[in-house]
């Protein structure tokens, strides 16, 4: 008996030490449970009533207003234009077959596409963007349940194709595609904005709940070098040598030697800005098949998006003796008197490379040459200067490398390996042939070489300033200095001077103003097609230049010859603006 109640006595004592545990458990739970609640409800309060917020509000963009294109005259050359978003709220319609009927008569839709997005079950369907203003308040003025009207921007450009292919283009979602709009989207784009609507747990707005905004913040304003009277005169040009010459295409480059800024750029034939996927008439194409179409339609377009000044290289030509003239002059193997004599020919290895005079120069110093673009004397003089040399002229002068245009899609030179080049690859180099460059990194190497050895960045950015003024992001770019020396510089500015007042580009000859420059017929490959690329390069004043300009005509008809169209070109385009030029204090 005394056993058993000890034993109760045990079994009693370890009951209530389980209880005494357990209750401990639970209360150390409920402290712990009272230290969370407490925890979420007053030190998290905020972030989870913003979560239980998020889960009943529903978003809409405002899109930001992207920053203006601004010429250095102070001219808007792109802005931006008020459009409409109109979409619907499928749980939010009372009247689906109104609402259908009115988008299909208020946007020229057709029924079948409008009700498959109106019966759609989603939280927003968008209908129709870019709707210009005056259709989506007339939309908005029906007052119709479940139609929602957001006003946003779509990219306007009051000179349509004016530097089309500089400027570039945006796309729906409002970002570059190419040209400045792409280098330079980091500025120009905004920081979009949203609507915030309370709903109902089945996606429809709370009446009397109102909406929370966050403003959109504007993309930063670009300022560039392009002066628009420049651009339009150049364009002028542009498009009167192109129709007078049943031309391929005609490209214009007018820049400041001394800092790299590029006042025009013109590549006729150009597009519309403002319906860039159209394609114009010279490049439209009629086929059967539709995928074939559709391929190709995208290849047309890419091609008449294509910046032929900077996209692609051509061989130069006569213009490239001025390389090869300041090489020889730098290295000490010619001298502007030193004498020569043009048969006609010349004969490197086995090779005859004939003289665009048949009958030859005769007896002539290098100057001459220089202003007869003799080929005979330029293949003499990169033989003087030789492989190993030329190809470090080459190397020093930049020829080699991009220019670094803040353009997108610049194309590099193509040239030999040195290891490839014999004498009879460096008798053609010497005047221009065998070797591709693009109209740009030869005008960049020529300003270098006469502006006193300095080459520069060709650019048109100049600096990003934000809309209320506070911020402005100023653009510094590369400079290489000594590329030659300032006797070179002196030398090439007199002979080139020649060329122009008793020389084969006589036709750049401007009437009181200095004009240096250097003329170019090249022929396209393969050799002996009929086809040929005339050019001309020129600057002002000679003596101290400020101002180049080349003008390339490709496949002209008739006529062909560089000094006879191409300089006639540049001529007129100085004619004009260099008076405007001086007048306005360039410098």
């Amino acid at each position: 008996m005394a056993i058993r109640n000890s034993a109760g006595r045990r079994n009693m004592t370890v009951q209530k030490r389980k209880t005494f545990v357990l209750c401990t458990v639970c209360v150390v739970m409920l402290l712990l449970l009272g230290v969370r609640v407490g925890y979420l409800m007053i030190l998290r309060s905020e972030y989870y009533t913003e979560l239980a917020t998020q889960l009943h509000e529903r978003e809409r963009d405002i899109k930001a207003a992207r920053g203006r294109i601004i010429d250095s005259t102070g001219t808007v050359l792109a802005d931006n234009k008020t459009v409409c978003t109109i979409s619907v709220i499928h749980s939010q319609l009372e009247e689906p077959e109104r609402v259908i009927d009115m988008l299909c008569e208020e946007l020229g839709l057709s029924e079948e596409y409008v009700r498959k997005r109106v019966e759609k079950y989603s939280a927003r369907e968008r209908i129709k963007s870019n709707v210009d203003k005056e259709t989506g308040d007339r939309i908005r003025n029906h007052d119709m349940a479940g139609v929602k009207v957001d006003e946003d921007y779509k990219r306007y450009y009051p000179y349509d194709d004016l530097a089309s292919k500089v400027l570039g283009f945006t796309g729906g979602d409002n970002q570059g595609i190419i040209g400045l709009e792409v280098t330079y989207e980091e500025y120009l784009t905004g920081r979009k904005g949203q609507i915030l609507t309370l709903t109902d747990a089945k996606g429809i707005e709370l009446d009397g709940m109102g909406e929370r905004r966050k403003e959109p913040e504007a993309g930063k304003d670009l300022y560039v070098s392009i002066d628009v009277n420049v651009q339009r005169y150049a364009m002028q040009l542009a498009k009167q040598a192109y129709e007078t010459k049943q031309a391929a295409g005609v490209s214009i480059i007018v820049m400041n030697v001394n800092n790299g800024e590029i006042l025009a750029m013109v590549d006729v034939p150009e597009f519309h800005l403002n319906d860039p996927y159209t394609l114009i008439d010279e490049f439209q194409v009629q086929t059967d098949a539709t995928e074939t179409k559709q391929e190709s339609t995208q290849d047309l377009l890419n091609q008449m998006w294509r910046n032929g000044c900077i996209n692609d290289t051509y061989e130069p030509g006569s213009t490239f003796k001025i390389i090869t003239a300041a090489a020889g002059l730098e290295s000490g193997a010619v001298r502007l008197e030193d004498n020569f004599s043009c048969p006609g020919f010349i004969i490197v290895d086995d090779r005859r490379i004939r003289c665009h005079k048949i009958a030859g120069h005769g007896a002539e110093d290098f100057t001459h040459a220089v202003m007869n673009s003799c080929n005979p004397v330029f293949i003499t003089v990169g033989l003087r200067i030789g492989v190993e040399r030329y190809y470090e002229y080459f190397t020093q002068f930049g020829l080699k490398r991009r220019t670094g245009i803040d353009l997108p899609g610049e194309a590099g030179t193509i040239v030999h390996q040195k290891d490839k080049i014999g004498e009879v690859e460096l008798a053609t180099m010497s005047f221009g042939q065998s070797f591709q460059i693009t109209p740009i990194r030869l005008m960049t190497t020529v300003a270098g070489l006469i502006n006193g050895g300095n080459l520069v960045t060709p650019h048109f950015g100049v600096k990003a300033v934000s809309p209320d003024g506070t911020s402005v992001d100023e653009f510094v770019y590369p400079v290489s200095e000594g590329i030659v020396s300032s006797g070179t510089t002196e030398k090439l500015r007199y002979v080139l001077e020649q060329v122009v007042e008793n020389g084969g580009g006589k036709n750049g000859y401007v009437e009181g103003f200095r004009v240096g420059g250097k003329t170019a017929t090249s022929q396209t490959l393969p050799r002996g097609n009929g086809r040929y690329i005339a050019s001309f390069l020129g600057f002002a004043p000679a003596d101290d230049p400020k101002v180049m300009a080349i003008a390339i005509i490709d496949t002209p008809q008739g006529t062909y010859y560089g000094g006879q169209i191409a300089a006639p070109v540049v001529r007129q385009l100085f004619e004009n603006i260099l008076p405007y030029l001086e007048e306005i204090g360039y410098q």
